[in-house]
């Protein structure tokens, strides 16, 4: 399917926003993800759903100091 990542148009086999996440080896724990405007909350993830012309927006989280 192809979804907008960032901007990017990819073609994935996903069906989660965690298996996005894991196609491109991100760490839930260190990401926050928007889904077509909406935050997703990290602990729902594996619960919804992407479908064919989904944008997601993928913030990684770093720490400093």
């Amino acid at each position: 399917m192809k979804l907008r990542i960032n901007g990017e148009e990819r073609t994935l086999a996903a069906k989660t926003v965690a298996d996005v996440i894991d196609h491109l080896q991100l760490k839930p724990e260190q990401v926050v993800v928007e889904l077509n405007k909406n935050i997703v909350k990290r602990e729902e993830y594996g619960k919804t759903d992407v479908k064919d012309g989904d944008t997601l927006e993928i913030v990684t989280l770093v720490g400093g100091g």
